[in-house]
């Protein structure tokens, strides 16, 4: 084995990968949730700040449900539309 391979699955390697933080939007799926993401930027010719928003199907292990505010890390394909998976749940929803 190179040694390419044998670091693949470090810590040091999963601190690379994407976090993000949404609200659970959905969890009508058995084992997935739909996270909305949004972000906020200043529009390019205004300068005003506009809010982009993007919905992401996300592995569920931490037991998330709607209305829960979530952090989810970037993972490799776990089915055909779930690249996310949660890392832990932020806030609960009362």
């Amino acid at each position: 084995m190179s040694e390419e391979t044998m670091t693949a699955g470090t810590a040091e390697d999963r601190a690379q990968r994407k976090t993000r933080t949404g609200v659970v939007v959905s969890d009508k799926m058995e084992k997935t949730v739909t996270v909305l993401l949004e972000r906020r930027l200043a529009h390019p010719k205004y300068g005003k700040q506009v809010t982009r928003s993007k919905k992401v199907k996300v592995r569920n292990d931490h037991d998330a449900k709607a209305g829960d505010t979530v952090r989810i890390m970037e993972t490799r394909k776990l089915a055909k539309t779930v690249h996310w998976r949660t890392l832990d749940v932020i806030e609960r929803a009362r």
